[in-house]
């Protein structure tokens, strides 16, 4: 039983850290790739407006935050649950690629990147960060 909790902690903490650095990534991805003058990339409304002028090298921070995010959730998840099963990255993926669903469903992102989020960030992080994590 105590090891049922630690490994529910471990994903609830893995996966509130990895939001963390989602969050923290996304918001100094401003100062690393300035966004183009005039646009307002706080709200979706305005990331909406925006994304004609965009880039490809505006999402790259976006895309390093959803796959960093999950990478760091999914690495301290699988350090610290008592099991090392692959069970444990397999949830945390699916609840940031939910996420990641509902951003594409929320902004109107080019298809090519809408792929290359959905189908890089989420599972391959996942598995690489339960391959380093469940070294000893």
């Amino acid at each position: 039983m105590r090891s049922k909790i630690i490994n529910i902690l471990s994903v609830l903490v893995g996966v509130l850290i990895g939001a963390i650095v989602n969050m923290a990534i996304l918001m100094m991805s401003s100062a690393v790739i300035a966004p183009p003058k005039g646009v307002d990339m706080t709200t979706d409304a305005g990331i909406n407006a925006a994304m004609p002028l965009l880039e490809p090298k505006h999402f790259l921070m976006p895309f390093l935050a959803h796959a960093i995010g999950t990478f760091v959730a999914v690495y301290l998840a699988t350090r610290f649950s008592k099991t090392k099963a692959i069970r444990i990255p397999i949830i945390i993926a699916s609840i940031y690629l939910i996420g990641g669903i509902m951003e594409v469903m929320n902004l109107n992102a080019p298809l090519w990147f809408n792929v290359i989020d959905l189908l890089g960030a989420y599972f391959p992080m996942a598995f690489i960060a339960f391959k380093w994590g469940k070294r000893d």
